[in-house]
């Protein structure tokens, strides 16, 4: 049974993207060109090749260390001053020209990508920086960067991060993040001051948590680190306690589904149905995301026009959905961007154009 055409947000309409990191948002042939024009051997001289070396697909293994694994190359590529700058103006332009996407968070982590303190780390986040300008000059947008710890870094080298990342706010830097792999040494409560002084100074805070590791681990970050948002946190959908905690502190969740299918934290779109059934019931905030456009081969309104083609998300939630990324953004003043006088061209047309 064919299910009917579900109504699709219109162009016009912005969008907000909140999670979004840096090493799976530039498309391969840009990736491409960085690396030949920095000089990085690569394994393969195979374009075809490379492109599925740095995106996810099907056949790859799905898995969350099989995916982190794709970072690899991407984090290499894009690991000096001048591909910092390419890379942040290439995917800020390119989410408004595709996608009318007019608030841009970009995460990354500044201390992958200076080649082990062989790049000043100052110079990376400057670069960084300067490719936001160029996108803001270039469209009517808000974008802003957000800096990831590492949950495998030692405490010293993440205060650092916070540390550029509040001597950096009055410029760009809008949010700090904790993002990597599950480790035995990690432990939230040890970042509780850590958060507050950022929080002090005007940061908003994210941590990734209820997506690869135990659910309970989402309560315990809610109560040691009060941010204001959750990066994935699909696994709160299991524990009562933590939808309870969720809802009275209106924390906003950055749902990205098709990353979750990806990682196999989520099994399939029925679990997913399942899991936006317990957000709607326990009056749960929520965003949606793609965590890597490029490397997941998807985009906002991708997602969005499958969770209402599959009536998960009915049209009124989607356009909720959007307004709360909006809301729920680190960037000041999102609502001050002109509309688009003309209708966006969809993002098929803008592909060949720029190919």
């Amino acid at each position: 049974m064919l299910l009917p055409m579900a109504r699709q947000l219109p162009r016009r309409m912005p969008l907000a993207e909140l999670h979004c990191h840096l090493g799976s948002a530039v498309t391969p042939a840009v990736m491409w060109g960085i690396a030949h024009e920095q000089g990085i051997k690569l394994p393969t001289k195979d374009y075809w090749q490379f492109r599925q070396m740095i995106t996810a697909s099907p056949t790859r293994d799905h898995s969350f260390d099989g995916y982190l694994g794709l970072f690899h190359w991407t984090e290499l590529i894009q690991s000096s001053p001048l591909a910092m700058e390419r890379s942040v103006y290439e995917v800020i332009g390119g989410a408004y020209r595709k996608n009318n996407i007019t608030t841009m968070e970009l995460r990354f982590n500044p201390m992958k990508r200076n080649r082990n303190g062989e790049q000043d780390l100052d110079h990376i986040i400057a670069a960084s920086l300067r490719g936001m300008d160029r996108a803001m000059l270039e469209y009517p947008i808000r974008p802003g960067l957000i800096f990831c710890l590492d949950r495998a870094f030692p405490f010293d080298l993440n205060e650092i991060v916070v540390e550029k990342a509040i001597a950096w706010r009055d410029r760009g830097i809008v949010g700090i993040d904790i993002a990597g792999p599950e480790s035995a040494t990690f432990h939230p409560a040890d970042y509780s001051e850590l958060f507050r002084r950022a929080r002090q100074f005007g940061l908003g805070l994210t941590v990734h948590v209820g997506e690869a590791g135990p659910v309970e681990e989402v309560a315990e970050v809610i109560e040691a680190l009060e941010p204001d948002r959750i990066g994935h946190g699909v696994k709160s959908a299991y524990d009562p306690r933590t939808m309870g905690m969720l809802r009275e502190r209106g924390i906003v969740l950055e749902v990205c589904p098709t990353s979750n299918l990806q990682t196999g934290v989520v099994s399939n779109w029925e679990e997913f149905r399942w899991i936006f059934e317990q957000f709607r019931s326990n009056e749960i905030r929520y965003a949606i995301s793609t965590d890597g456009p490029e490397m997941l081969r998807t985009y906002i309104r991708d997602e969005l026009a499958t969770l209402g083609r599959l009536g998960i998300l009915s049209y009124e939630e989607q356009v909720r959905a959007a307004e709360t990324s909006l809301e729920a953004s680190f960037v000041p003043k999102v609502n001050d961007v002109a509309a688009a006088v003309r209708q966006p061209a969809h993002r098929r047309e803008v592909e060949r154009e720029e190919a």
